[in-house]
């Protein structure tokens, strides 16, 4: 009987991750469709949907634009950009719903799968599940360097005569890098200890694009270690 057989990239729950972040994703790409339509739209209209338009649309204004009626006097035109107004008003609130479902049903995953992770400073639901599918078991990736090169952070050469520097890796898991941009953008605008090695670089002369790398990198090291600890079998670590 064959021993050591490999295990899959997605079963259970990092499935159920992927097929949610999937659906995340097709959910955002079609919200982002509507509200730039609906702007459109709002920008065509009169001084007060203009002023909609230049606004945030919140939960509050999408349900005022959802409620209103059309005017009893009102043109073709009028009526049909008023009906398309409220469609996608009804719509965007329903994916503002769906969304916020979406993140519970992650965060609760994420939660059983590696205990304390969300806890982290920075590390959300959606960066987390994120992180989990591309880690997937211990072993894909034979050290946090690897994993690193995986989400496209590992640092890439890039010194000319005297001068030694490397620049940010385009290549690798673009969704496992954006998860690791996002979480080094909330740390850098909210952790004390990251704004504090930020400056400290920023001294030495680094640049902003340089010290997020660095920070990736780091981040990529910490979730490595983290996942692995947690996603390891206790047969195998004792």
């Amino acid at each position: 009987m064959p021993t050591g057989l490999p295990t899959p990239r997605a079963d259970g729950d990092r499935e159920a991750l992927r097929i949610l972040l999937s659906a995340r994703q097709e959910m955002t790409t079609v919200s982002t469709a509507q509200t730039n339509r609906l702007r459109a739209l709002l920008l065509g209209g009169d001084d007060t949907d203009r002023q909609y338009a230049r606004g945030a649309l919140t939960d509050t204004r999408l349900a005022g634009l959802a409620r209103r009626r059309p005017l009893r006097e009102a043109s073709r035109e009028q009526a049909v950009r008023h009906a398309e107004i409220r469609r996608l008003a009804l719509a965007l609130r329903a994916a503002t719903r769906e969304l916020k479902a979406n993140r519970v049903q992650l965060q609760t995953i994420v939660d059983d799968v590696v205990p304390g992770l969300i806890e982290r400073r920075g590390i959300g639901p959606v960066s987390a599940a994120q992180a989990i599918v591309s880690f997937s078991h211990p072993g894909r990736c034979r050290n946090d360097a690897a994993f690193a090169a995986l989400g496209g952070a590992s640092p890439l050469p890039a010194s000319s005569g005297r001068t030694v520097r490397y620049r940010l890796n385009r290549g690798g898991d673009r969704t496992l890098n954006r998860a690791l941009h996002t979480i080094a953008t909330t740390r850098m605008r909210s952790c004390p200890t990251t704004q504090a090695y930020v400056a400290r670089r920023t001294a030495q002369g680094k640049t902003p694009k340089e010290i997020r790398r660095c920070l990736k990198r780091y981040i990529a090291r910490q979730l490595y270690r983290t996942l692995t600890t947690a996603m390891t079998p206790a047969t195998e670590v004792s």
